[in-house]
């Protein structure tokens, strides 16, 4: 398998983006094609023993840079950037999947303009691991798309559900509608008649689920817009860093409290694992003609890692054609 690695996208690169896709050559003997200014990815590389690891480095000028006010401008200007020229070793067949931490409006324009979409798709989708109590769901869209209509919401689903179960494991994923209410009656109109064609579908649909729902896990697939998606996933990671900080600060502030501290130590450390983005890698583009996972911009080394896992994993399970499966009913 050969994945092809955006090593000048992100906060940190080339650095950390070189070493996770070491970690990664090392760890799963895939091929991973690190794309970027020649020069930095070499240096970057000759920090680490690569002795019998598959890195082929592909030369790329430019970089599409993460405070780029117009991305999708920045994409097709500097059509020798690594995004570009990842994206097309892609879709040229000469690799099976594209990873970047860089910028997501980049990556989500450079796919679309270099991979299109797959046949019946009207809009692709991010979507992204969410935790939970039961342990995590999909959620989508997280960006993408702003304004959608009803049969967005019903492809959400159905490319949701097909990802959720080839690639996250889910045995006939449940799938959620994100309203204002429980009831089939709630929501704007957009839900309303979102909501009949999930009912009528297929898919394991449970209903409108609400905020207070998402934590809870009682769905496994959430579909929204991709405006109400974003405010949810940024609301929930500012929440659950303010109610971090808050905790220590009460603790601090009390000498019995520290004592407790130190004996609950190994459980905080794993409520912030179960927390940690890292964990979960990247957000799978769904909908394009190819697999094209985008990370977080600030991803360390372990973050980038786990990002190329999940591209792994989603050739693998064939998620492409499971998309096009998926979504060819729905045309009819």
């Amino acid at each position: 398998m050969k994945i092809v690695l955006d090593a000048m996208g992100g906060d940190h690169a080339p650095e950390v983006t070189v070493e996770g896709g070491v970690r990664v050559a090392r760890s799963l003997g895939a091929t991973v094609i690190l794309v970027g200014r020649e020069d930095a990815v070499q240096a970057a590389l000759a920090k680490h023993d690569t002795a019998e690891l598959d890195l082929p480095v592909v030369h790329a000028a430019e970089v599409v840079e993460m405070d780029e006010h117009h991305p999708a401008r920045a994409v097709r200007s500097k059509k020798d950037s690594s995004m570009v020229v990842g994206l097309r070793l892609v879709h040229a067949g000469e690799a099976d999947a594209f990873v970047s931490v860089g910028n997501t409006g980049g990556v989500l324009a450079g796919a679309l303009f270099n991979l299109g979409r797959i046949k019946g798709v009207k809009r692709p989708a991010l979507s992204t691991i969410f935790p939970t109590r039961k342990g995590h769901c999909l959620i989508l869209d997280i960006g993408a798309n702003a304004d959608v209509k009803p049969a967005y919401l019903h492809q959400f689903a159905v490319m949701g559900a097909g990802y959720a179960e080839q690639v996250l494991g889910f045995e006939n994923p449940r799938v959620g509608l994100v309203s204002n209410g429980e009831e089939p009656g709630k929501g704007s109109r957009l839900v309303q008649e979102a909501f009949e064609l999930l009912a009528h579908s297929d898919l394991n649909f449970i209903g409108n689920v609400e905020g207070k729902d998402i934590p809870r896990g009682l769905a496994d697939v959430i579909v929204t817009d991709g405006f109400t998606g974003n405010v949810i996933i940024k609301l929930s990671e500012g929440v659950a860093g303010m109610l971090m900080d808050v905790l220590e600060e009460e603790i601090r502030q009390r000498p019995l409290a520290m004592a407790g501290a130190a004996l609950a130590k190994g459980a905080f450390g794993a409520v912030k694992g179960r927390l940690d983005y890292r964990k979960y890698g990247g957000a799978p583009l769904l909908g394009v003609d190819g697999v094209v996972i985008i990370g977080h911009g600030r991803s360390d080394a372990t973050a980038v890692a786990k990002a190329i896992q999940v591209a792994h994993r989603a050739v693998k399970q064939n998620i492409v054609e499971v998309i096009r499966v998926g979504i060819a009913p729905s045309e009819l």
